[in-house]
């Protein structure tokens, strides 16, 4: 019979087998804990270590802290480290186990050598109970007064601990007093540097409730502590010298001469090799020539070495902090780093985050002088193996020609790489070449000759697929086979995912019926036909509108939908510049890296109250660099009586006699335009689609169920809906939205945000069955859109919810 298997696996032998390890661990303490025998330190070590290591994993092992205690009379510097981690540990947890370290920390605290006595003193000060704060008060007082330098530097930090645990012992005691006193007279630059920034953070705090702090902490920035600071910088450590740069950057000087003083003072530091020192550095110095612009402008000639010098030596990480920091000042400056161009260049070995930084670096450095070479560079990454480079280079060369340099010979690469047979390289094309065309219409010609061999049916992506059908519909009269590449389109309709391609779907067969009637007035009817009964709101609400346009008057509806447009001369940058000033004052801080202020995401009102936390109460405000484009629809209002209809489209439609009642006339019109197109529609069709869903009006649910649901429900519905311009213009708080909301039965459990970016989650119940549809909509005002999330008990449901849900959304802000 084979032997029955192992049911358990063999314990590690880093973790207790059983519930007796920590009681063998205990005996065994205690009998090493009077003993002086020869060993009895290596013996104390071993089980030390595997105190610490079952401490570490999570193990309960506070039974053995009296053991620990008694074990701690040594002079092995190693037994001490791991002692004082252990009570420390335990101690701040269990204040009754805190009581039996201090006779012995204060012990220490006065033992002969000097790493043993700063060692006790911080562990002191890390206790961190209330009750044992009088214990402390003595043993800092000395400490701040020892001989040797490191028990000073343990004192001062120990001096900001015990403020933090009793601000009132702290102050009463007069530390603060005794901090300044070693900050202006310590011969130890580490001590200068912990009574500063001890000082730094008491007063700070009491500055805002005492005069007299306020006075100190002003007194931290005169002029004699500032330049006694700058004349030993050199002795402080690299992140000492960045306290002390920071604290020189709160300071105003005088005049020019003072300025001067103090950057030739520290001009060494720009050759530091600390990336922090380096950065402070040349945070100082623009700040102090920011009112002197020649000035200002020599400073940014003096740090583009340093600053390049730092992105190659150093690792990725450092490299794109440092890139984040230059990547500032090319926005700020370009023509004076439009030189150094090549030096921007990407590296095979970079990540993708440091390449994607200096591709935006290349297209702001760009002009007449370089443009070519740095092109030439771009369009070798287009044909890298690494896709996401490869677009991101794309739409870097779009970016320059944008910008009018050298526009010839970018619009020949563009649609060379439409004959590289890539489908992620046509579909980032043909977005650019959209945009060129509206701003360069004058190059249509070229463009439109290529562009019409490329098959819809290869391009899948929606941004590109809509510019396609957009040029399709743009330039219809030069593109041949124009109507029956939209018909093929209008043919998979039902096949189509994407809202934004629909909506230009049905705007370019509108432009195109206009140009080529006889040939698109089936197509025109088939996109009007499923744009009436598609579940979306904004392509049901464009259909509509488009219908009864053609009702109202076809002269008009050409105007609307085909008006002389002008070149866009623009495409702006929805960051503002004061943005981008608030920014460059939070110079070497974390702001430049997330390329946002601090209140962004350091401010709870911004933020938004949430309840939730994980996925529910992660929000990100931020706002990612985009360009602002004016759809088609923009320009639906700027109508012109003198535009004429082509006389094909004039004679495919019926005239009407425009001496009948109106009444008949509006009928016949109906009857006109129904039998042009086959809609075959025998009224007006409703505004939006009729609810087939019932909601409860007092629903209710907490927010612990919500957050529960949301994390098992799957999403049903996520698409994207649309604010009308009068909802934007209300919609100043997540408030406006929630009440407005709350009267179609859909309720807000949660919401926050500010503009231009609010999250909300809503909720709602079916009238007739506990059933519920949980709702995340993310508002970027910017925009006008809105990202809308829905999952649901009855997911046959949620189809009919989102169209009523977006039915209220598009109804917000209307009278």
């Amino acid at each position: 019979m084979a032997p029955q298997a192992q049911s358990q696996r063999s314990p590690s032998p880093s973790q207790p087998s059983g519930k007796g390890e920590v009681s063998d661990l205990k005996m065994q303490l205690r009998q090493l804990a009077g003993s002086r025998a020869p060993g009895t330190d290596d013996s104390k070590r071993d089980l030390f270590k595997k105190v610490i290591s079952y401490m570490t994993i999570g193990i309960d092992v506070s039974s053995v802290f009296s053991e620990m205690v008694m074990c701690s009379a040594t002079s092995d510097i190693v037994l001490k480290k791991m002692c004082y981690l252990y009570v420390g540990n335990y101690a701040k947890y269990n204040p009754d186990l805190a009581l039996l370290t201090i006779n012995f920390l204060q012990r220490d605290c006065k033992d002969e050598d000097p790493m043993i006595r700063g060692l006790a003193l911080r562990s002191l000060g890390s206790l961190r109970v209330p009750n044992l704060v009088e214990y402390l008060v003595g043993t800092l007082g000395a400490g701040l007064k020892d001989g040797n330098s490191y028990v000073r530097m343990v004192a001062a930090v120990g001096v900001l601990k015990l403020y933090h645990i009793s601000a009132s012992t702290c102050l009463d005691a007069d530390f603060p007093a005794l901090l300044k006193h070693l900050l202006l007279n310590d011969p130890d630059a580490q001590v200068v540097a912990n009574c500063l920034s001890a000082l730094q953070e008491i007063w700070g705090v009491e500055a805002s409730s005492s005069e007299e702090a306020a006075r100190e902490k002003e007194a931290l920035i005169s002029k004699p502590i500032i330049y006694y600071l700058l004349n030993r910088i050199k002795e402080f450590s690299e992140w000492a010298q960045c306290t002390v740069l920071e604290l020189v950057s709160k300071y105003a000087p005088p005049d020019s001469n003072e300025i001067f003083d103090i950057m030739n003072l520290l001009e060494d530091r720009l050759q530091h090799a600390n990336g922090a020192v380096v950065l402070a550095t040349i945070k100082l110095f623009l700040q102090l020539t920011l009112s002197m612009t020649d000035v200002h402008q020599q400073v940014y000639e003096r740090i583009k070495a340093p600053l390049l010098t730092l992105v190659s030596s150093g690792s990725p990480e450092q490299s794109y902090a440092v890139l984040s920091h230059l990547h500032l000042l090319v926005m700020r400056a370009p023509m004076l780093f439009a030189s150094d161009y090549k030096h921007l260049y990407c590296q095979y070995n970079e990540p993708f985050y440091v390449k994607k930084l200096k591709l935006e670096m290349l297209t702001a450095v760009a002009n007449e002088s370089n443009t070519y070479e740095i092109v030439t560079e771009l369009c070798e990454y287009a044909a890298n193996v690494d896709i996401p480079i490869a677009r991101e280079s794309i739409r870097a060369v779009g970016k320059i020609a944008l910008e009018q340099y050298d526009v010839n010979a970018i619009v020949d690469r563009l649609l060379q790489f439409l004959e590289m047979e890539k489908d992620y390289v046509t579909a980032e094309t043909l977005v650019l070449v959209k945009d060129l065309l509206r701003k360069y219409p004058q190059w249509s010609h070229d463009c439109i000759a290529v562009i019409g061999n490329i098959s819809s049916n290869n391009v899948q992506e929606p941004k590109a697929k809509a510019a396609l059908i957009w040029m399709l519909g743009e330039y219809a009269q030069d593109m041949q086979d124009a109507p029956y590449a939209l018909e093929g389109l209008i043919d998979d309709w039902e096949d189509e995912t994407s809202p934004e391609v629909r909506l230009h779907l049905l705007t370019a067969v509108m432009k195109c019926f206009f140009r080529r009637p006889p040939e698109t007035q089936k197509a025109l009817g088939s996109a009007l036909a499923a744009g009436l009964t598609d579940m979306h709101q904004d392509v049901h609400d464009r259909a509509l509108f488009y219908y009864r346009l053609l009702q109202h008057n076809i002269s008009v509806a050409n105007s609307v939908v085909n008006p002389t447009k002008q070149a866009v001369s623009v495409f702006a940058d929805t960051q503002s510049s004061e943005i981008k000033d608030r920014i460059f004052d939070e110079f070497n801080s974390l702001s430049v890296l997330y390329q946002k202020p601090c209140y962004m995401f350091t401010d709870k009102e911004h933020q938004g109250s949430f309840a939730f936390s994980e996925e529910l109460g992660n929000l990100s405000i931020g706002v990612d660099d985009q360009r602002v484009e004016a759809n088609d629809e923009d320009l639906l209002l700027s109508t012109r009586k003198e535009d004429s209809l082509p006389q094909q489209t004039q004679g495919a439609l019926v005239s009407l006699d425009q001496n009948e009642p109106a009444a008949a006339h509006a009928q016949q019109t109906n009857s006109v335009i129904d039998d042009l197109f086959g809609l075959g529609l025998s009224s007006s069709p409703s505004s939006s689609p009729s609810p087939l869903l019932k909601l409860n009006a007092k629903a209710v649910l907490d927010p612990t169920t919500f957050q529960q649901k949301w994390r098992q429900l799957p999403v049903s519905t996520s698409q994207e809906g649309s604010i009308s311009p009068q909802g934007v213009a209300t919609m100043t708080t997540p408030q406006a939205l929630v009440r407005h909301m709350q009267v179609h039965y859909i309720h807000c459990i949660a919401s926050g945000g500010q503009a231009p970016n609010f999250k909300l989650f809503f909720f709602a119940q079916k009238t007739d069955e506990p059933s519920n549809f949980l709702v995340e909509c993310i508002v970027n005002t910017s925009t006008s859109k809105a990202h809308i999330k829905i999952k649901a008990d009855d997911e046959s449901a949620s189809q009919a919810f989102s169209a009523l849900f977006q039915s209220a959304l598009s109804k917000f802000g209307m009278a």
